[in-house]
């Protein structure tokens, strides 16, 4: 019989046990201590169950429980159809359209976190959504972890992620030093600590747009340091951060290298969220790059702008009477009229002065009334327009207190039901997605020339075809616009209405001739100033090219036709134009060495104008 323990004894042990644990407990607690709530919450956030994915999937068709891994269910919104981000050209009322005809998952444009974390008006000019403009991903540059995390913390609960934009290589992200030019051994670290900290205290993941590295190598170790740090999912742009030198596959102008994502994908496993961006021009390509890459979701720019129901056969084209769910968009707080569509920051300001200055002459003009006094018949006329000047002037002081909480984002989103026949008709007409573009940008202000630029993307092949893509390009307003469309469709009804203009032909012919020119000058340009930077030892070899290359504007040629020769060079200069031939802009009749003239011929940028190459970017 074994030997019974003192009860004494007993108790001893059961108190050292307990204080063992006690100890245990105590260190544990203190090796977790820089975790925050925030952390917490992520790690609830990401192992969602099954049940809470299903569930909100229902809202669109071909979610998440099409997709084969279940990496997808760390987030409770499906990730395989992306309209990507796009400066000057991801807008809301483009995410709304592009939401109807089969996007899933919408970027907002590049915004600067370092403007949007201190400027109000900055806020609310550049950031605009809706209940039914889900899921969304804010993206933004940075350079700075707590600026980042700051602009992020003020958006968390009005979008389902947040992205660091480490793709965009527009000139002034050189400058700004923000984008792929944060991809150097050098800022590693410092993309790190951006996302480490936002991912820390920000209570939506933390995405990563990048472009590829030198090597496959070195793209692989980014985003294994990007993961490590916090990033939720990446996506590639499966080209080169913008290279002067660098031609063919993987150049800004080539193809996109797919295999590297595959690459990528082999070295991350299959349980890391990754998304392809490149070479998607038809929804046969979406599904080739999703096999090819086995990414998780394809994210679309180009193929999208051309057309806006790009994504639309992932609902399936076998029944046509098959009910699919679309938004029923809800109105934007504080919009106003058509005439406000145009009118971003300083604009608004002055026609808000405008408003008021013609207020107080109609109670100058009542007072006299209300004294016995006769009115001329101008001053009747005035009075008349009180009712629709205090409409107007309402409207534009309804701007959205951005700081202020609004309820906006608790509002229940709005769907409505429609047959897939219905959806697919009224994709297969260009005129009709274009106007009804132009319909939600009366909803949703945004810039004449974002309207124009996508107006001309949607009916690219119309617009040429019946030669109006001058009118187009010169259309003030969305009436002028509506008139354009108004003629395409006219000539696609009745062709017979339609006739070739030669002379306008020839002007067109003449303009691609010199564009033509202008990319052979540029090209050879560029190689004379590698050259010397590789003369000069220099190991940035794109350092002469970015010296001077603005395009002058509209507005900056007519000020400086009014200064002396010795000013125009001065203000040429120091406004970044020196690449640019100041005769061609400057002298009446241009340049006179036409195309002997080893300087830029390019026109200058009206305040309509929209450089792709530079704004459609991210």
């Amino acid at each position: 019989m074994a030997e019974s323990i003192p009860e004494e004894a007993k108790k001893k042990l059961k108190k050292e046990k307990k204080s063992k644990k006690e100890k245990k407990f105590k260190k544990e607690k203190k090796s977790k201590k820089v975790k925050t709530d925030v952390s917490q919450k992520r790690k609830h956030r990401d192992t969602v169950s099954d049940e809470t994915c299903s569930k909100r999937s229902k809202l669109v068709d071909g979610t998440i429980q099409n997709h084969n891994r279940n990496d997808i269910a760390k987030f409770s919104f499906p990730i395989q159809y992306i309209l990507a981000p796009m400066v000057g050209a991801s807008e809301l009322a483009f995410r709304i359209l592009c939401r109807k005809y089969g996007a899933q998952t919408c970027y907002t444009p590049m915004i600067s976190s370092t403007k949007f974390a201190s400027d109000p008006e900055y806020r609310k000019e550049e950031f605009q959504t809706i209940p039914e403009d889900r899921p969304l991903v804010c993206h933004f540059s940075a350079n700075d972890p707590e600026e980042f995390t700051k602009a992020a913390k003020l958006v968390e609960d009005r979008c389902d992620a947040i992205d660091l934009n480490l793709g965009c290589p527009q000139r002034t992200a050189y400058v700004g030093h923000f984008g792929s030019y944060l991809l150097d051994p050098k800022d590693r670290n410092l993309i790190c600590d951006i996302v480490r900290m936002a991912s820390r205290n920000v209570s939506v993941p933390i995405f990563c747009k990048i472009r590829l590295l030198d090597s496959i190598e070195d793209t692989i170790v980014l985003c294994q340091q990007l993961r490590d740090a916090g990033a939720s999912l990446i996506a590639i742009h499966a080209r080169y951060r913008a290279s002067f030198e660098r031609k063919g596959p993987g150049a800004r102008d080539g193809p996109a290298m797919l295999d590297q994502i595959l690459k990528v994908r082999e070295a991350l496993g299959p349980d890391f969220p990754l998304i392809a961006n490149g070479n998607v021009i038809t929804f046969e390509d979406v599904e080739n790059n999703l096999r090819v890459t086995q990414a998780d979701g394809i994210m679309s720019a180009e193929g999208i702008l051309d057309n806006p129901a790009l994504f639309l056969p992932r609902h399936g084209m076998e029944d046509e009477q098959k009910m699919v769910e679309i938004a029923d968009p809800s109105p934007l707080n504080g919009v106003a009229g058509n005439d406000v569509v145009i009118l971003q920051g300083g604009e608004r300001k002055k026609t808000i002065r405008k408003l008021e200055k013609k207020l107080r002459e109609i109670e100058v003009i009542e007072a006299k009334t209300a004294s016995g006094a006769s009115l001329t018949r101008e001053q009747q006329d005035k009075m008349l327009t009180k009712s629709d000047i205090m409409k107007d002037l309402s409207a534009m002081n309804k701007t959205d207190n951005f700081d202020a909480k609004t309820n906006d984002h608790e509002d229940k989103p709005k769907y409505t039901r429609i047959t897939l026949q219905e959806l697919m008709n009224e994709a297969s007409s260009k005129t009709n997605l274009a106007n009804e573009y132009i319909d939600l940008t009366e909803k949703y202000p945004t810039k004449v020339r974002t309207i124009i630029f996508h107006t001309r993307r949607i009916l690219k092949h119309e617009l040429n075809k019946y030669q109006l893509m001058e009118d187009c390009i010169a259309s003030k307003s969305l009436a002028d616009l509506r008139s354009v469309i108004s003629k395409i469709a006219t000539y696609e009804r009745d062709p017979s209405k339609f006739h070739f203009d030669k002379e306008k032909a020839q002007r067109e012919k003449e303009a691609m001739e010199r564009k033509k020119r202008e990319e052979g000058k540029r090209k050879a340009y560029e190689a004379r100033m590698i050259r010397k930077a590789k003369r000069e030892g220099r190991t940035d070899l794109e350092y002469y090219l970015r010296q001077g290359s603005q395009v002058p504007t509209v507005e900056e040629i007519e000020i400086l036709k009014c200064l002396t020769k010795e000013m125009q060079l001065q203000k040429w200069k120091e406004n970044d134009h020196s690449q640019h031939c100041m005769a061609f802009h400057l002298e009446e009749g241009g340049c006179k060495r036409d195309r002997a003239c080893a300087f830029l011929h390019v026109d200058a940028k009206g305040a309509n104008a929209f450089a792709e190459v530079d704004e459609v970017a991210g």
